[in-house]
């Protein structure tokens, strides 16, 4: 499953869920930002999401850290954007 931010984890959970009720083996689930507020990490911990794969665009405190989470770094991307839109190059070669 695809999200572009989870913030309570409450529709990606459900999701899951869902679909393991109607079968699914493993599920897997990744978003850009990883809001994770209130319940989201109870939620995701219960919930029927073998991993979801989310990217450092807003830190994952120590204390939302599950073995089922797992953190891709954008940071040299955006780097290299931020260098060639400052010298007037194109960012499409990035994508």
């Amino acid at each position: 499953m695809l999200d572009d931010m989870i913030d309570t984890a409450g529709t990606i959970t459900n999701a899951a869920n869902a679909l393991k009720e109607f079968g699914a083996k493993d599920i897997y689930a990744c978003c850009t930002h990883a809001v994770l507020s209130g319940p989201a990490i109870e939620r995701i911990g219960d919930s029927a999401i073998s991993e979801l794969i989310v990217l450092d665009t807003i830190r994952l405190p120590k204390e939302k850290e599950l073995d089922k989470i797992k953190v891709l770094t954008v940071a040299e991307m955006f780097g290299e954007a931020i260098k060639k839109i400052f010298s007037n190059e194109s960012v499409s070669v990035l994508f």
